[in-house]
């Protein structure tokens, strides 16, 4: 019995361990599907955009987009390969174990049925039970019989699970195998496309060389427009915050400035309470007793009951904490096929010698695509800017995010917009093919990378 229990715990701690290890498989292949997804549309994008020297910069761009999303699904796929060799490792630590287990088992089965044989228990088992020296002695012998099958129908059952468990485990090794095979195939394969990938931005690299300077003088207009319309937003939303604020100061001290007189009135009340009592003691037996005085006094109020912050406060927080927990789930604020080719921060262009800083990210889609909203919010501003056609910002409590590149607005100042509402359509170069919108995230006066808030 003892044995059983202890090669039942031992079953449950195995099983435990195989679907601890499942998940982290699991999660490796959604981040593969992920990145594959992410490289298929900058191949679309870059498919796209024509072949021409105004767009230079932009292919490079997308074929970078590329080599960096395969060279981390390289990555993945190599902690899968690791993953699934560790996989096959405890598989067939666990199959030895099995097999030692079952070997004892099968030795002790055997051991006992000798032992029986040597005493002819098995043989005749009605004589073993009668030829016992009393009574009592007989019915021992029987109960010991009953016992023993009884242990020895669980040795065989044991024998069994252990069969069967060791089994389920080459299975599972067998399958864990064939995985890592496939996962080694297709590693193997996106090695070769990267080397095409390396190859062809080479290439276009090497078509560049020739109009570096014209290159060069492109990338720092762009940065001059850009360092144009990062000064105004931040001119806007630090006006917009202060506003907030100044608004929500004047909502404080309004609840303050009613409190204090509800507390004057309450002991004001309370005075003439205590003064009509005085005049009470003092007042003849026969000195009538006025309406008013004959009243039943109201109870003396212990102020107002004020909301947290006001209506406006309370929305505010509540936003503020719905749009936080939303970190890496945020819709992309563009629909179709769409990929990041400008990230946040700064970045030097070691082949142009120039260094350019983004406060967002610029995320190139497909002609005709919908700007949208990430997140339920107010229209805070709508403005328009050389080079980035219409802009909007969209307050979400005490975030803000920022869209450029609208050439169809949809929505105007003040408009409350939902999850995934259309601002307007993307601007779409009629020259080039090529559709960039640049999407900025603010919490208060102080920028975030967007990346990492929106999901693949």
């Amino acid at each position: 019995m003892r044995k059983t229990v202890v090669l039942l715990l031992f079953f449950l701690l195995l099983f435990s361990r195989l679907m601890a290890q499942t998940p982290q498989i699991e999660s490796l292949q959604q981040q593969q599907q992920a990145l594959q997804e992410e490289i298929r549309n900058a191949n679309r994008l870059y498919l796209d955009v024509k072949k021409q020297t105004s767009t230079i910069l932009d292919r490079i761009n997308l074929i970078n987009k590329q080599i960096n999303s395969r060279k981390e699904l390289i990555s993945v796929q190599r902690e899968e390969v690791a993953a699934l060799r560790r996989e096959e490792t405890k598989l067939e630590g666990e199959i030895q174990r099995l097999n030692k287990e079952m070997v004892e088992t099968k030795e002790k089965y055997a051991n006992a049925i000798r032992g029986m044989l040597r005493h002819n228990v098995s043989q005749n088992k009605l004589l073993f039970i009668l030829s016992g020296r009393s009574f009592g002695e007989s019915i021992r012998r029987m109960q010991y019989l009953k016992d023993y099958s009884r242990w020895q129908q669980s040795q065989a059952d044991e024998i069994k699970k252990q069969n069967r468990a060791i089994a389920e485990r080459k299975e599972l090794l067998t399958k864990a195998r064939a995985d890592r095979e496939k996962v080694l195939a297709t590693l193997e394969q996106e090695q070769q496309k990267l080397q095409r990938e390396e190859k062809s931005r080479q290439q276009e690299i090497t078509a560049a060389r020739g109009k570096e300077q014209e290159l060069q003088k492109t990338l720092q207009q762009k940065q001059r427009r850009v360092n144009q319309l990062n000064a105004q937003i931040e001119q806007l939303i630090a006006e917009e915050v202060a506003r907030q604020e100044r608004e929500a100061e004047a909502r404080r001290r309004a609840e303050q400035e009613a409190l204090r007189k509800k507390a004057a009135e309450a002991a004001e009340r309370e005075a003439r309470r205590s003064k009509s009592e005085s005049k009470e003691e003092t007042a003849t037996k026969e000195e009538p007793v006025s309406k008013e005085e004959a009243a039943p006094k109201k109870p003396v109020e212990s102020g107002p009951r004020i909301e947290a912050g006001g209506s406006a406060t309370t929305e505010t927080f509540r936003l503020s904490k719905n749009f936080a927990a939303n970190k890496g789930k945020l819709p992309m604020p563009v629909t179709g096929t769409a990929t990041i080719v400008g990230g946040f921060g700064t970045k030097k262009h070691n082949e142009w010698n120039v260094t350019t800083n983004s406060n967002g990210v610029d995320i190139q889609a497909q002609k005709g695509a919908s700007i949208r909203s990430v997140f339920d919010g107010e229209v805070s501003k709508v403005f328009s800017f050389p080079g980035s056609n219409t802009c909007v910002i969209v307050r979400h409590g005490e975030y803000y995010t920022f869209y450029a590149n609208i050439y169809d607005l949809f929505v105007k100042q003040g408009d409350r917009v939902k999850t995934g509402q259309s601002l307007g359509r993307i601007f779409t170069d009629p020259d080039t093919g090529i559709a960039t919108m640049h999407f900025q995230l603010w919490q208060k006066t102080t920028k975030l990378n967007p990346s990492p808030w929106l999901s693949r």
